[in-house]
């Protein structure tokens, strides 16, 4: 079986590197940068920046987690309502 994850090139900073990426995490990270309206360069060094990981790959799989969860607490909470 082929594996889906691609290496693909971005410039941070300036400098020019690559990051493994399945497509599905591809994707989301580029959605990602349009509701922020950032580019995906930017978005990327930002995660670079805060990371706490050795491999930039995991430091954004674990940065689109967050944020899905993020997102999906949030919309948890506007959907039931003020607490009683």
């Amino acid at each position: 079986m082929k594996s889906s994850v691609v290496k693909r090139s971005i410039v941070i900073d300036g400098h020019k590197t690559s990051v493994s990426l399945e497509d599905a995490f591809w994707s989301d990270l580029k959605e990602i940068a349009r509701a922020r309206q950032a580019t995906l360069s930017k978005l990327v060094a930002d995660i670079d920046q805060a990371r706490q990981q050795n491999n930039l790959s995991s430091a954004i799989r674990l940065f689109i987690l967050a944020y899905v969860r993020e997102d999906r607490t949030t919309e948890g909470q506007a959907t039931q309502g003020p607490a009683e």
